[in-house]
């Protein structure tokens, strides 16, 4: 039997919300979990449809991307995964859609501003697009470059992978993360909605303001701040 049944169950879990929620179609996106102690990771395989997906599938590497367990491909957005787990320590899944909103606004290469409170309620700052990756590197280890596309992109705006946990890539589309796969995709629904009520509240005016600092301090402080009172102790 296998030593990582049960991190492929987590995986394939995930991975099966992804349609649940209206989030991919066809074989678009993947999740990745981590198992921190072994230095693995599982992801679903490439091109495998959702229906078809069983969690003997799920594919087992470890950080250099190396296969451990699994007789298929894995996806082909693995190196991405890989390189993030190796450099973000602290984040348990990953997860990588097509989404429809939030691709719209990777490509048109925008941040997705801070209008509501609904925004406020999981993140302080704009959902940074990270731009277009640059002709020689789309030509070298393009996956991989894919991941350090988000670190610098990161590091240009000055945020903190555990302050806010998703980006858009310019053109391509959205990857979220969160302390878990399940956080991962959760965060993977919350970055398509953010984006949809952005999209629409610039239909009803172009020149809506940015949601006021006090209602922002307000409602992320009240759900993750040292005093939250949000939810049940």
């Amino acid at each position: 039997m296998s030593k990582y049944i049960e991190l492929k169950k987590e995986c394939y879990e995930a991975n099966m919300e992804l349609p649940k929620l209206d989030l991919v179609v066809y074989t678009f996106g993947n999740v990745s979990a981590v198992d921190r102690k072994e230095g693995v990771f599982a992801i679903k395989p490439s091109g495998v449809p959702y229906v078809d997906l069983r969690p003997e599938d799920i594919v087992i590497l470890d950080f250099d991307n190396n296969v451990i367990e699994g007789n298929m491909r894995p996806s082909s957005d693995t190196k991405t995964h890989a390189l993030m787990y190796k450099h973000w320590e602290k984040i348990g899944g990953i997860s990588h859609t097509h989404s429809t909103y939030a691709v719209a606004w990777a490509q048109a290469q925008q941040d997705i501003p801070i209008f509501g409170t609904t925004h406020a309620d999981h993140t302080t700052f704009d959902i940074p697009c990270a731009p277009p990756m640059a002709d020689e590197l789309i030509q070298g280890n393009y996956e991989h470059m894919t991941g350090q596309q988000i670190f610098d992109c990161f590091i240009d705006k000055g945020f903190s992978y555990e302050d806010v946990e998703m980006v858009l890539i310019g053109n391509h589309g959205p990857f979220t993360w969160g302390k878990s796969a399940a956080k991962a995709v959760y965060n993977s629904k919350v970055l398509e909605e953010l984006a949809r009520m952005a999209y629409l509240t610039l239909q009803i005016n172009p020149n809506a303001p940015r949601l006021k600092d006090a209602l922002i301090k307000k409602h992320y402080e009240r759900k993750h701040g040292a005093n939250s009172y949000y939810g049940q102790s």
